[in-house]
């Protein structure tokens, strides 16, 4: 995938203020229908809320230290997706059916007590992802800028890549919050 730099970026901003939108309205929500579950197997709203704040603390500050190196200050003009990262990504993509994928057991919420602080935390961490995302169009190259993922630090994704596939995965699972919740996106 090949895409200028700027299109991308508002691209990335603009579905972030989206999911923040999403979780605004699930704050409106009872705590009863946030920590319902589909079936015994599935995770409540909260739940889909807290596994992203689980990647969250992971993915924030993994970027926000690679940018902050500046090792590539200018960004380039065009961002060119490396096939991992534009696999990993695409992958991420909410689908009509979303398919069904295995989590890390570090990454499971399942079970945990969670009350509206995981709607706040949530919300915290995407005014958190706009901030890297603006700091990102002064400071760094989606291209060059690389980043450790959560399963291996040896493998290393252009930011880029790193910022779509958080992203749309925050994305996926805002639509499975929002079904587990009985809403429809």
């Amino acid at each position: 995938m090949n895409i200028a730099t700027e299109k991308l970026l508002d691209d990335l901003v603009l579905r972030t203020e989206e999911i923040i939108g999403q979780a605004e309205r699930l704050k409106e929500l009872p705590m009863t229908t946030l920590n319902q579950r589909p079936h015994a197997q599935a995770w409540s709203a909260l739940e889909c809320l807290e596994h992203l704040n689980l990647y969250g603390d992971f993915y924030l500050p993994e970027i926000g230290k690679r940018i902050s190196e500046r090792r590539y200050p200018r960004p380039a003009s065009i961002f060119r997706s490396g096939w991992l990262g534009n696999y990993f990504a695409n992958s991420m993509l909410p689908k009509e059916k979303l398919n069904k994928m295995k989590t890390f057991k570090d990454k499971d919420p399942i079970g945990s007590s969670l009350d509206s602080g995981t709607i706040e935390r949530f919300l915290q961490q995407q005014r958190q992802m706009l901030r890297l995302l603006m700091e990102t169009r002064q400071h760094a190259d989606l291209n060059r800028t690389r980043t450790a993922i959560s399963i291996s630090r040896l493998i290393r994704l252009k930011l880029g890549d790193t910022f779509r596939f958080v992203i749309y995965h925050n994305q996926r699972h805002m639509v499975q919050a929002y079904r587990a919740a009985g809403l429809a996106l």
